[in-house]
């Protein structure tokens, strides 16, 4: 398959260079992305992994989006960074988007899906019920079914089923998409959350979502995280245990198998650039895609 490299609209943290660990000392704010890949499928059509935030959320973020997360993320709207703007620069329409892979229902991260109304959303049942549920506030915040119009579409799989995919138990093939492309439950940050695990001309790739948020938590010698990185991700998790579980075993699955299978989460800027081979503020164009 080949694959695009999307950032579906930056997000500004409060906090500078404590949230991403490159932004300038007197920065305000620091510089997040939001990391989605376009699949172009074997048998015709699109495949999109995460949505990041779409048009609607543009045009009415108040009403889509909570206060807190607005004040908190301050995302920088610009309608040609949503996919399906980025999708249709290169020649698609919403039609060509047949299958939507979700890592999580994070308002961040499923922004996009109303932008796609002839797809199916491929997702964990874990994912759909905690979602729904909204227990907490933090919860409430964060999953907006506002966003969700297209749950009627929805493809739920349970977590405790599938095959082993380098070590990762469970990963399962999904219905109407080809077996290079697969949901890897990684539980932690959310109770539902998935990595999506895809196959392209240059081996796998693992789109770990928010298992974890800066590229420094890979490293296998001497992990790390800027500060306020850390503190969001703490702030956020449904179960720290299964999470920094999971960032310990995609740190062996970049130590044992980097040459096979590259990694990267949904929010790291040099991560975007260096797949992706253009700046993380500039849109996906003809101009922008290598020969294949």
């Amino acid at each position: 398959m080949r694959l695009h490299h999307l950032n579906c609209i930056s997000t500004c943290p409060a906090g500078g260079r404590l949230m991403d660990g490159r932004s300038p000392l007197t920065a305000w704010r620091g510089r997040l992305c939001c990391h989605c890949i376009l699949a172009e499928l074997p048998s015709g059509g699109l495949a999109l992994i995460d949505t990041g935030l779409g048009l609607r959320d543009v045009e009415a973020p108040r009403e889509r989006l909570s206060g807190f997360f607005l004040a908190l993320v301050k995302p920088e709207w610009r309608r040609s960074m949503t996919a399906i703007r980025q999708i249709e620069a290169i020649g698609y329409t919403a039609k060509d988007v047949r299958h939507i892979v979700l890592t999580h229902l994070d308002f961040d991260h499923a922004g996009g899906l109303d932008d796609f109304p002839y797809a199916t959303v491929h997702l964990l049942a874990a994912e759909r019920e905690v979602a729904f549920a909204r227990k907490t506030w933090m919860d409430r915040q964060r999953f907006r079914p506002q966003q969700w119009g297209s749950r009627e579409r929805w493809k739920v799989y349970r977590s405790d089923e599938g095959d082993t995919w380098f070590g990762f138990r469970r990963a399962r093939p999904l219905d109407g998409l080809p077996p290079e492309l697969a949901l890897v439950p990684l539980p932690g940050h959310t109770l539902g959350h998935a990595g999506v695990a895809v196959a392209g001309a240059e081996g796998w790739l693992l789109q770990a979502g928010d298992a974890y948020f800066h590229e420094r938590e890979m490293d296998a010698v001497a992990p790390g995280c800027p500060l306020g990185l850390r503190f969001y991700q703490w702030m956020l998790e449904h179960d720290r245990r299964a999470r920094l579980d999971n960032q310990a075993r995609l740190r062996e699955l970049v130590r044992s198998h980097g040459s096979e299978v590259t990694v990267c989460c949904g929010h790291d800027v040099a991560e975007f650039e260096l797949l992706a081979n253009r700046p993380h503020s500039e849109p996906l164009s003809p101009l922008s895609i290598a020969a294949p």
